[in-house]
């Protein structure tokens, strides 16, 4: 069992603080007191590593007052108080200071851990142009003749080349770096990620200018994503001399090109922001970049020159608790405006897919099974867009929905209702006649009037749809257009070779049904088909998830579906989010339990889209996220596989991935579950 399952350190998890502490120029003893004052929040908030600003222990503006003595003495025992004062605190501190060597003065980091320096860190590259003139007090670390430096009784490490590694927390790796050093075509924390630093850090003091704030963004958002690593910023503010500047506070926090936490500039107040980085996730991310490892090797060399500085990391034995928001939806942002863009390019991305097809083809027909479920609507609505683009009639789309034993009114109302203002060839079949046919054929009881709802009786039905659709696209040259989404091809709910799992081209086939869902709503914002055809769309949104293959009872009401998908497979709320952690990263079942709880255990809790009506808005603890996790791990590693090692054509659409054998995931088809399994009912409570 993990030590605490509820704690972030129990899976992968560190949380990091970035600290911007008031400042008063060349006032060591006054500056030491507010950063142990922040020092002592993070600690309070269980932090693993604390980050200040450039140069924060004297004051970075004191230009020709760096090389004053008095200056240079109070700075070193200010520091000395740091390191004293840090033996009761929980975080690796990231303190600046002006600090002499060989006879040199060097603009350095020092690397503080519960009484003891790890290292010192000295600029690399020193800006002298503009309002910068740092080579006039400062040389730059590339000047240093030793690599370790006699400081406070002891013999520290000394060099941009330092890669400090906890010994008890797996990726745990910082480097650090300042200011400049960022702003270079190759900084110097490009090689310590290419060393297995997943941390970087910048003391930056970085006065401000206007627009300078979003360049900095660029940049910590570039490096942090080219390096597969968290980046972590912290530029100085209220304070620091206005004799010439002007400074605004800036702390930020990004892991792999997104940003996590951010100050709010030119406070007047302190600012600590904090956010929890995920290491698991980002050696996830490097193991799989065959390009990032391609890199190490070119770089090879300077690589192996990399220095690693061990030390005994202390978890905090209190249960620390995630704050950092995890989406309910992982395939579907809450933000209202990046949801909008990216249900704009999902889309388009299914609707250019189709027409490649068609136009390589030569075929200008689909054929397409039209039951008045989520994803043959949302198929068909893709459809007609194609046939718009391509400037091609939407009669050519030839929809067909075939009513069978289990079919309810409501359904087959909105397949025609949707086919209708969306000027489809609509046709309905009865199925019925054939399928009573064939399982008189099989002799299989209900042929012979029994009341006998079994998987044959079930996949008869699914057979003999997808069986007319190849049919009737011989027979009208046409394309028969796969609807099933990847939710289902995850869980291996669809019925294989001749049933839903086939088709000519399938465009939803990366698509997961909670984004489906999503981009109905987003259709129907968009008023694109008209309102006519809105509200068959939100009819739909409101049915049941349900495959109606098994009539209802007698007594039960015949309007509806009778079954539902997700009493059987689980909701797909939580199937979603399931299979976008394990696929997308590789999870432990109990990491994306841990997740999801947080996620979804408290409805309360973070945002929701706002499209989603509050009647919508759902919570689940923690013993069913277990039940249905362990559903899915059995059904996808185990069940499954052979489903998706045949899968049809169609795009791959989201950063999540696709399942398709030639593409995201390749995987045998007779794998077992039981580590997943046993993992899951190890670790979770």
């Amino acid at each position: 069992m993990l030590t605490d399952f509820h704690s972030i350190y129990s899976h992968g998890f560190i949380r990091a603080a970035v600290c911007l502490p008031h400042v008063r120029v060349a006032d060591p003893g006054f500056n030491t007191k507010r950063t142990l004052a922040l020092a002592q929040r993070a600690s309070d908030a269980q932090a693993a590593l604390a980050l200040f600003p450039e140069l924060g222990v004297s004051g970075y503006s004191n230009e020709d007052l760096f090389h004053q003595d008095v200056l240079l003495d109070a700075t070193r025992m200010a520091v000395a108080n740091i390191v004293e004062a840090s033996v009761d605190l929980s975080p690796v501190l990231l303190v600046g200071a002006p600090l002499r060597f060989e006879g040199k003065l060097f603009n350095c980091a020092v690397v503080i851990y519960r009484g003891k320096i790890l290292g010192i860190v000295p600029k690399t590259y020193l800006p002298n142009y503009r309002e910068f003139y740092e080579k006039r007090q400062f040389n730059s670390g590339r000047n240093a003749v030793r690599t370790e430096q006699p400081f406070l009784g002891h013999l520290v490490p000394f060099g941009n080349d330092l890669v400090f590694e906890a010994n008890s927390i797996s990726d745990f790796l910082i480097h650090v770096e300042i200011c400049e050093d960022l702003w270079t075509p190759i900084s110097p924390s490009t090689f310590a990620a290419l060393a297995g630093a997943t941390v970087l850090a910048n003391l930056s003091a970085s006065n401000i200018t206007i627009g300078k704030a979003d360049y900095r963004r660029d940049l910590c958002a570039a490096q942090s994503g080219k390096c597969l690593a968290a980046y972590l910023y912290s530029a100085a503010g209220h304070g620091e001399s206005t004799t010439d500047l002007a400074w605004d506070g800036h702390a930020i926090i990004y892991e792999n090109n997104e940003l996590l936490a951010e100050s709010q500039r030119f406070s007047d107040a302190e600012q600590m922001v904090v956010s929890d980085l995920d290491l698991e996730r980002l050696a996830q991310d490097r193991m799989r970049s065959t390009s990032f490892n391609d890199a190490v090797a070119d770089h090879r060399d300077r690589i192996r020159a990399v220095r690693r500085i061990p030390f005994d990391f202390q978890i905090p034995h209190t249960q620390v608790t995630l704050t950092r928001a995890i989406e309910r939806f992982p395939f579907v942002p809450s933000d209202r405006q990046q949801r909008d863009e990216r249900c704009f390019e999902a889309y388009n991305i299914q609707v250019h897919g189709l027409m490649k097809r068609l136009q390589s083809s030569g075929i200008q027909r689909v054929v397409i099974g039209v039951s008045g479920g989520l994803d043959s609507t949302h198929a068909l609505i893709v459809a007609a867009k194609t046939m718009d683009r391509l400037k091609l009639p939407r009669e050519n789309i030839l929809g067909f929905t075939m009513p069978g034993f289990a079919t309810s009114r409501k359904t087959l109302q909105n397949a025609h209702a949707l086919m209708k203002p969306l000027r489809v060839t609509a046709t309905e079949i009865d199925i019925r006649p054939s399928c009573i046919q064939m399982l008189k054929d099989l002799r299989h009881p209900f042929g012979a009037g029994e009341p006998v709802y079994d998987v044959t009786f079930e996949n008869v039905q699914a057979g003999e749809r997808t069986s007319h659709l190849f049919r009737l696209a011989n027979h009208h040259g046409a394309l028969v257009l796969g609807t099933g989404d990847l939710s289902e091809l995850a869980l291996g709910w669809c019925t294989y070779g001749v049933g839903d799992h086939m088709s000519h081209y399938n465009v939803n086939s990366s698509v997961p049904k909670t984004l489906i869902q999503h981009l109905l709503r987003w259709i129907i914002a968009s008023n694109e088909f008209g309102e006519q055809t809105d509200a068959v769309l939100q009819s739909i949104l409101d049915t049941e998830i349900s495959p109606e293959l098994v009539p209802p009872h007698e007594t039960d009401d015949q309007s509806a579906p009778a079954q539902s998908t997700e009493a059987k497979v689980g909701p797909y709320d939580l199937q979603d989010f399931n299979l976008y952690y394990i696929t997308r990263y590789g999870f432990r079942p109990s990491k994306v339990a841990f997740l999801c709880q947080h996620a979804w255990s408290d409805k309360t809790r973070g945002n929701w889209p706002d499209h989603l009506g509050v009647d919508k808005h759902r919570e689940y603890d923690l013993p069913t996220i277990k039940k249905w996790l362990e559903v899915f791990v059995y059904r996808f590693f185990q069940l499954s596989q052979f489903k998706r090692s045949c899968l049809p054509n169609g795009p791959k659409v989201g950063s999540g991935g696709s399942l398709s054998p030639r593409g995201d995931w390749r995987a045998p088809s007779d794998a077992e579950a039981v580590a997943w399994l046993e993992e899951a009912r190890a670790q979770i409570p």
